[in-house]
C-alpha cells in the first residue's frame, strides 16, 4: 500500500513537472505585445529555462549525493512555483529572463532524480507512464491558461498555475514519510567523468553519432511546435489566442494519450517497431498539418502527437539493446544532453529565422524535421543489423 501511495505521490510530482513547459508558448501572443518585445523574443527566453534545465541536469547526481530524491523533489517544486509567481507579478521583460534561470533549475533537478528513483525502485512499464503523467500536466497547463486569456489575461494564467504548484510542493513535504531511505554513492569526481568521456573518445560505438542525431531532433520538434504552433496559428491563420491555446493543448494531450497506450503496445511491440511507427506516423500528420483547411490540421497535429508519444521513452530503453549494457549507463548522459541541446537551441534558432522571413515556414520545418528523425533512426538501424550479421560470422 505504501508503494502504491507513494508512486501516485510520484506521478503526481510529473504532472506538476509538465504544467509550467507549454505556458510561454500560447500566453507569448499576448505577453510580447505587453512588454513591447519582438516575437522571436519567445525563443531566447525559452532557451534561458532549458539552460537552467540543463545545468541542474548536470549537477544532479551531485545533488542526490547530499540530498535525498523526496528533498530534491520538494525543493524543486517550491522553486518552480515561486518562479511561476514571479512570472505573474513581472514588470518587465528582463524579469522574465531572470526568472527563468531558476524555473531552469528545478525543473531540471526534479526530472533527473525522479526518472533515477522510478528506474531503481520499480518496473520499466512504470517509466513510460511516468512520461505520460507529463503530458497530463503539459496539456493542463495550457487549458488553464485558455481559459483565462480571454477575459482575465495572460498574468492570471500563471498565478493559478503557481498557485497549484505550491499545493503540490506541500503534498510532496506530507509524503517524506513514504520513501524509501536511499544509499548514498561514491561521488561522481571530476576525475572519473574526465575518464569516463576519454574512454568514449577513444572507442565511439558504431552508429552512436545517428542516435545522438535523432535525440537532438526529436526534442527540439517536440519543443519547437509546443513553442511556435500558438503564435502560428494566431498570426498566419487567424486563430483567437483562446483557440489557439486549445490547439496547443490537444498537441500535448496526444502525447499524454500515445505515451499511455505505448505502456501496453510496449508488451507485443519491440522498441525498434515502436520508433519507427511513431516517427512514421508523426511524419504523415506534418504532412497533414500542411493542409491549410482547419478540420485538417488539427487532424495533422494530434497525429503528430501520436507518433511522438513512443519515441523518447522507446529510444531511452533500446540504449542497452543497441550499444550494449556497460557502455548504456554512460551513453545515456550523453544521449540525453544532446537531447536537452535540441529542446534549448532549435525554438530560439527558428525564432531567429522566423524575425527574418516569416512564421508561414512552420508547416515546412515540422515536416523536414521529422523526416531527418527518420532517416537517421533507419540509418541507425541499418548499421545494427549490419553489426549483429557480423557476430553471427
Amino acid at each position: 500500500m505504501t508503494g502504491f501511495l507513494l508512486l501516485t505521490v510520484i506521478y503526481i510530482a510529473f504532472i506538476s513537472l509538465g504544467l509550467p513547459d507549454a505556458l510561454l508558448g500560447v500566453s507569448w501572443p499576448l505577453m510580447h505585445v505587453e512588454f513591447n518585445a519582438p516575437i522571436s523574443m519567445a525563443g531566447w527566453i525559452f532557451m534561458t529555462i532549458a539552460a537552467g534545465t540543463i545545468l541542474s541536469s548536470l549537477l544532479s547526481g551531485r545533488l542526490l549525493e547530499r540530498f535525498d530524491t523526496k528533498q530534491v523533489t520538494f525543493g524543486s517544486g517550491l522553486v518552480t512555483a515561486l518562479c511561476l509567481l514571479g512570472f505573474y507579478a513581472a514588470p518587465s521583460l528582463i524579469w522574465l529572463f531572470v526568472l527563468s534561470i531558476p524555473l531552469g533549475l528545478g525543473a531540471g533537478a526534479v526530472d533527473a532524480a525522479l526518472n533515477h528513483y522510478v528506474a531503481e525502485n520499480y518496473k520499466a512499464h512504470h517509466m513510460n507512464w511516468l512520461h505520460c503523467f507529463w503530458g497530463v500536466g503539459a496539456t493542463g497547463g495550457p487549458l488553464v491558461m485558455a481559459g483565462v486569456l480571454t477575459e482575465s489575461g495572460w498574468r492570471d494564467g500563471y498565478l493559478i498555475v503557481a498557485l497549484i504548484q505550491f499545493a503540490l510542493a506541500f503534498l510532496l513535504l506530507l509524503s517524506f514519510p513514504l520513501w524509501k531511505r536511499e544509499n548514498k554513492t561514491e561521488p561522481f569526481t571530476l576525475e572519473r567523468q574526465e575518464t569516463a568521456v576519454t574512454a568514449l573518445e577513444r572507442k565511439m560505438p558504431k552508429g552512436l553519432s545517428y542516435a545522438l542525431a535523432t535525440f537532438l531532433l526529436y526534442c527540439g520538434i517536440e519543443a519547437l511546435i509546443g513553442l511556435w504552433a500558438s503564435s502560428y496559428l494566431v498570426q498566419m491563420k487567424q486563430f483567437s489566442v483562446a483557440t489557439a491555446a486549445t490547439w496547443v493543448s490537444i498537441y500535448y494531450g496526444s502525447i499524454t494519450l500515445g505515451r499511455f497506450l505505448s505502456g501496453f503496445l510496449s508488451f507485443r511491440f519491440t522498441n525498434r517497431q515502436m520508433i519507427r511507427l511513431g516517427q512514421t506516423l508523426a511524419l504523415i500528420g506534418s504532412l497533414v498539418f500542411l493542409i491549410p483547411a482547419t478540420g485538417t490540421m488539427l487532424v495533422g497535429l494530434i497525429c503528430i502527437g501520436l507518433g511522438l508519444a513512443p519515441i523518447y521513452p522507446s529510444m531511452l530503453h533500446e540504449t542497452p539493446q543497441r550499444f550494449g549494457k556497460e557502455r548504456a549507463k554512460r551513453l545515456m548522459g550523453f544521449q540525453m544532453a544532446f537531447a536537452y541541446t535540441g529542446s534549448t537551441f532549435l525554438p530560439p534558432l527558428f525564432g531567429l529565422i522566423v524575425s527574418q522571413t516569416s512564421l508561414g515556414l512552420f508547416p515546412l520545418v515540422t515536416v523536414l524535421i521529422m523526416l531527418g528523425m527518420l532517416l537517421n533512426t533507419e540509418r541507425l538501424n541499418v548499421i545494427m543489423h549490419q553489426l549483429s550479421k557480423e557476430e553471427l560470422t
